[in-house]
Protein backbone atom coordinates (compact mmCIF):
# COMPACT_ATOMS: atom_id res chain seq x y z
CA UNK A 1 0.00 0.00 0.00
CA UNK A 2 1.26 3.20 -1.33
CA UNK A 3 -0.06 6.84 -0.29
CA UNK A 4 -0.12 9.00 -3.66
CA UNK A 5 -0.29 12.93 -3.43
CA UNK A 6 -0.63 14.71 -6.38
CA UNK A 7 -0.68 18.62 -6.69
CA UNK A 8 -2.04 21.34 -9.05
CA UNK A 9 -3.69 24.44 -9.91
CA UNK A 10 -7.16 24.53 -9.55
CA UNK A 11 -7.46 24.87 -13.36
CA UNK A 12 -5.79 21.81 -13.80
CA UNK A 13 -8.34 19.67 -12.13
CA UNK A 14 -9.98 18.16 -14.66
CA UNK A 15 -6.62 16.95 -16.12
CA UNK A 16 -5.91 15.02 -13.30
CA UNK A 17 -8.86 13.63 -12.75
CA UNK A 18 -8.63 12.36 -16.15
CA UNK A 19 -4.97 11.28 -15.35
CA UNK A 20 -6.06 9.79 -12.33
CA UNK A 21 -9.16 7.44 -14.20
CA UNK A 22 -6.64 6.67 -16.99
CA UNK A 23 -3.98 5.23 -14.16
CA UNK A 24 -7.24 2.97 -13.11
CA UNK A 25 -6.72 4.74 -9.60
CA UNK A 26 -10.89 3.90 -8.06
CA UNK A 27 -10.42 5.66 -5.06
CA UNK A 28 -9.21 9.05 -4.16
CA UNK A 29 -9.93 12.11 -2.07
CA UNK A 30 -9.21 15.68 -3.12
CA UNK A 31 -9.49 19.38 -1.23
CA UNK A 32 -9.18 22.64 -2.22
CA UNK A 33 -5.78 24.26 -1.10
CA UNK A 34 -3.55 27.74 -1.56
CA UNK A 35 -0.40 27.14 -3.07
CA UNK A 36 2.43 29.29 -2.50
CA UNK A 37 6.08 30.18 -4.31
CA UNK A 38 8.68 32.73 -2.72
CA UNK A 39 8.37 35.25 -5.36
CA UNK A 40 11.65 37.31 -5.62
CA UNK A 41 12.45 40.65 -4.12
CA UNK A 42 11.44 42.55 -7.57
CA UNK A 43 7.84 41.37 -7.74
CA UNK A 44 7.36 41.60 -4.02
CA UNK A 45 8.09 45.44 -4.10
CA UNK A 46 5.37 45.57 -6.92
CA UNK A 47 2.77 44.54 -4.76
CA UNK A 48 0.00 46.92 -3.22
CA UNK A 49 0.78 44.86 0.32
CA UNK A 50 4.23 43.49 0.02
CA UNK A 51 4.23 41.91 3.24
CA UNK A 52 1.25 39.75 2.38
CA UNK A 53 1.58 36.33 0.10
CA UNK A 54 -0.95 35.93 -2.15
CA UNK A 55 -1.48 32.20 -2.71
CA UNK A 56 -2.74 30.22 -6.16
CA UNK A 57 -5.97 28.27 -6.04
CA UNK A 58 -4.84 24.98 -6.02
CA UNK A 59 -6.16 21.20 -5.63
CA UNK A 60 -4.82 18.20 -3.20
CA UNK A 61 -5.94 14.76 -4.50
CA UNK A 62 -4.48 11.62 -2.53
CA UNK A 63 -5.12 7.74 -2.55
CA UNK A 64 -3.97 5.09 -0.49
CA UNK A 65 -3.73 3.00 -3.48
CA UNK A 66 -1.73 -0.64 -4.79
CA UNK A 67 1.99 -0.03 -5.70
CA UNK A 68 1.58 -1.07 -9.42
CA UNK A 69 -0.59 1.92 -10.15
CA UNK A 70 1.63 4.18 -9.35
CA UNK A 71 4.51 3.82 -12.21
CA UNK A 72 1.30 4.63 -14.32
CA UNK A 73 0.25 8.01 -12.73
CA UNK A 74 3.83 8.84 -12.55
CA UNK A 75 4.21 8.18 -16.20
CA UNK A 76 0.75 10.05 -17.14
CA UNK A 77 1.96 13.23 -15.17
CA UNK A 78 5.01 13.28 -16.92
CA UNK A 79 3.56 13.50 -19.98
CA UNK A 80 1.41 16.19 -19.19
CA UNK A 81 4.01 18.63 -17.54
CA UNK A 82 5.56 18.50 -20.94
CA UNK A 83 2.93 20.22 -22.66
CA UNK A 84 2.50 22.95 -20.03
CA UNK A 85 2.11 26.59 -20.84
CA UNK A 86 2.67 27.82 -17.22
CA UNK A 87 5.29 27.39 -15.09
CA UNK A 88 3.44 25.55 -11.79
CA UNK A 89 3.24 21.52 -12.85
CA UNK A 90 1.50 19.17 -11.62
CA UNK A 91 3.68 17.00 -8.56
CA UNK A 92 3.04 13.88 -7.61
CA UNK A 93 4.91 12.15 -4.38
CA UNK A 94 4.59 8.73 -3.18
CA UNK A 95 4.61 8.04 0.52
CA UNK A 96 5.45 3.98 1.62
CA UNK A 97 2.72 2.99 4.22
CA UNK A 98 3.95 0.38 6.89
CA UNK A 99 0.90 -0.15 9.01
CA UNK A 100 -2.83 0.38 7.85
CA UNK A 101 -6.64 -1.27 8.45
Amino acid sequence: MKLLIITALAEFQKDVLRILKDAEIEAFSSSEIDGHKNAGSFIAAQSWFPGERVGNESMLFFSFTKEELIAPVFELIKEYNKNLPTNNPVRVAVVGIEQFI
